[in-house]
């Protein structure tokens, strides 16, 4: 490889090395070029799978500030640079290394540190962002659920004992299907503190009333 090609190839490569948020090492010897279209179909846009030189690489990842161990550049290197959740992509090898043993996943870089192939195998293991967030979101909304149905028992008990017509919250909401979540959650938090504070803050009304002294007349004076 010639000089300024050299030089352009550790170039992107340490851009590379810089822009991922997390790096797996593997060779690839016995691979398919239809096996390796597959492999980068499975990783996915934001992973960018490349063949590799190892003297190059080992340039771009000093260039980089990372540390990788020379037995990871070892035989025929590729390199997966990861830009999305490291977890799919560690899920997307594990699977693939499975059903095509030739990939042979040697270790990487996650979070600035080196990993081994074990806990990148742990990392695949684990729950994606997605199923994460999906998770939130359920949770999210069974917890305004209950603080919708406290707002509705508060405001039923203030209602009931000032003689006003009852209307709950469900009501409103089923009214307005299409209301924007954020503005319910800040009525929750607007709103059930104050109530909270006012039935603990209102008067016991007594059986007996004191009765009212009549204000005295003010004499005239002619």
């Amino acid at each position: 490889m010639a000089r300024p090609d050299k030089a352009a190839a550790v170039a992107e490569l340490t851009e590379d090395f810089r822009t991922a948020n997390a790096t797996v090492l593997t060779e690839y010897r016995g691979l398919s070029v239809t096996s390796m279209k597959e492999l980068r179909r499975a990783l996915g846009s934001n992973t960018k799978y490349s063949v590799v030189k190892n003297t190059l690489t080992k340039i771009a990842a000093k260039d980089a500030g990372v540390d990788i161990d020379s037995s990871l550049l070892a035989g025929p290197s590729a390199v997966a640079f990861i830009k999305g959740d490291p977890i799919d992509a560690a899920k997307s090898l594990k699977n693939f290394s499975k059903e095509n043993p030739f990939l042979v996943i040697k270790g990487g870089i996650f979070e600035g540190k080196a990993v081994t192939v074990a806990e990148i195998m742990k990392l695949a293991d684990l729950e994606s962002r997605e199923v994460l967030l999906s998770k939130l979101a359920g949770a999210m909304k069974g917890s305004l659920a209950k603080a919708i149905r406290t707002i509705d028992a508060l405001r039923l008990k203030k209602e009931a004992a000032e003689g006003a017509p009852a209307v709950t919250v469900a009501e409103v909401v089923a009214e307005a299907p299409a209301a924007d979540v954020q503005a319910v959650t800040e009525t929750v938090e607007a709103e059930v503190p104050a109530l909270a504070e006012t039935e603990a803050s209102a008067p016991v009304e007594t059986a007996e009333a004191t009765p009212e002294t009549p204000e005295a007349t003010p004499e005239v004076t002619e």
